[in-house]
């Protein structure tokens, strides 16, 4: 073991600084060289002798590091706003998943309702039936709830928003601490991985609230729309049919005017404007939609549909363009007439239009 030492000590010096070692020419060294102490692993921490990892005292708290220096006490308190942060987005979170479990209840408890309701209307039953009037009722309820689960969703999308903001300003915080005087290696090294977390954080904040803003979106489109849908239903089981009647019997006690009356002031504005820029244009259930609250304001009111005719291209291009206009009307009219409005409550015409850039079909309330 002796001579193992030597030689690994002899090796060590073949390439140490010339000015080490002692001269070779027989005199006395002029100075002695510096002892060279060899310590095995793990004697360093029975020895107590300090680490070379810190540059001050530390200890370790839960995973982090205190230094003890005002840097790193200012890392302690970002790291614990960052902690109370990830818990509250955890709970609003959990809160989402909570209510889209609840939502798809609910859809399919309300689909089966009005699925049930319409399969009976479609064969035929008796007007006002009993048994319709209750899942009627039943189906009122369950939007209802749906109602009011797009109250939850607005609390909730408010807390989220919160949260964005203090992870804002923390990450703002840790930013500028990087600043501060009288830090040590390991405070920057606690704020990058910090800052690190931050970031993360925002990240799961930030689709959290797209996804909360897209469900309050979609619920109350839903809402809108299935409150009309219910509304004509409630027509169809008083009157023991299916759909079609539904503005008939919301419209009209007075006869139309003729077409020679109508001001030019009246088509100002259309009700709705359809853009046939694409096949199988689904303008249907907004359409439907469009006209059933028209008739709720005015049940007198008549429309007239007006085909467009861009005036773009060659003179055969134009009459093309023209020849589409019109099948877009009637397409138009039949969609009507199969909701039920009378043929005789809606004017046809047509015109040009130099910023059309489509066929398209105006729909006019008079």
């Amino acid at each position: 073991m002796v001579l193992l030492g030597t030689v690994v000590l002899l090796g060590g010096c073949a390439f140490a600084d010339e000015t080490l070692l002692p001269a070779l020419t027989g005199e006395e060294a002029a100075a002695t060289p510096p002892q060279v102490v060899i310590i095995p692993a793990g004697a360093a921490e029975a020895n107590q002798l300090p680490l070379l990892v810190a540059e001050t005292d530390a200890t370790t708290n839960g995973g982090f590091i205190e230094t003890g220096t005002a840097v790193g006490e200012r890392v302690a308190r970002l790291r614990g706003d960052l902690a109370r942060l990830q818990a509250s987005t955890a709970l609003h979170n959990q809160g989402l998943a909570q209510f889209q479990v609840e939502s798809i209840e609910n859809a399919q408890r309300y689909n089966m309702l009005i699925a049930n309701i319409q399969a009976r209307l479609q064969v035929g039953t008796t007007p006002g039936n009993p048994i319709l009037v209750r899942q009627w009722n039943e189906a009122q309820g369950v939007l209802d709830k749906v109602g009011s689960d797009i109250g939850r969703l607005n609390s909730l999308s408010s807390g989220v928003a919160d949260d964005g903001a203090l992870a804002a300003f923390i990450l703002e915080s840790t930013r500028a601490t990087f600043g501060l005087t009288g830090a040590v290696d390991e405070d920057h090294r606690q704020l990058a991985l910090l800052e690190d977390d931050v970031n993360r954080t925002v990240v799961q904040i930030d689709r959290l609230l797209n996804e909360l803003n897209d469900d309050v979106a979609r619920q109350s489109n839903y809402m809108s729309r299935e409150r009309s849908n219910l509304t004509v239903l409630s027509l169809a089981v008083k009157n023991g049919e299916i759909f079609g009647s539904s503005l008939a019997n919301r419209a009209f006690a007075t006869a139309a005017p003729a077409a020679s009356q109508v001001s030019s002031a009246a088509r100002t504005r259309p009700l709705v404007v359809i853009r046939f820029d694409r096949p199988n244009v689904e303008y249907e259930q907004p359409l439907f939609t469009a006209l059933s609250e028209a008739l709720q304001r005015r049940p007198e009111a008549t429309f007239e549909l007006v085909g467009v005719t861009p005036e773009r291209g060659t003179p055969a291009q134009v009459a093309l363009n023209a020849s589409a206009a019109r099948k877009n009307t009637q397409s138009v009219l039949r969609a009507l007439t199969s909701m039920g409005l009378p043929r005789n409550r809606v004017d046809l015409s047509a015109t040009t239009s130099g910023e059309a850039q489509t066929s398209e079909v105006h729909v006019y309330v008079r």
